[in-house]
């Protein structure tokens, strides 16, 4: 009787990923998890900052400019890290594939 082998992981695929492999599917998740997370970050810097404008404008001094740049700068810093990641994963594969073919090497 011939023996039926189950698809090895690397070409797997899950009835929730709409048939990509697993790998892909992790990536795919992943990034939206980034994408998700900065706009989120964005959302609460917005609100924050609307709120800092309101209350220093009913001071009638306009120091609300200080948080809304120094957050800013961070907001940036978190959205280029995310537009980057999903631009460096050839980066990293090529990377970690020099290491495992350096490692042979030695072996």
């Amino acid at each position: 009787m011939p023996s039926i082998q189950p698809p090895t992981p690397s070409h797997a695929s899950s009835s929730h990923d709409g048939g990509l492999p697993d790998d892909a599917e992790r990536t795919a998740r992943r990034r939206a998890g980034a994408k998700l997370g900065w706009l989120i970050h964005a959302g609460v810097y917005l609100c924050v900052n609307l709120g800092l404008a309101a209350l220093s404008a009913s001071q009638g001094r306009h120091w609300a400019i200080f948080p809304a740049l120094g957050w800013g700068v961070g907001l940036l810093a978190h959205g280029a890290a995310v537009a980057l990641s999903g631009q460096g994963t050839g980066l990293y594969r090529r990377l970690l594939e020099r290491e495992r073919a350096a490692l042979r090497g030695q072996a």
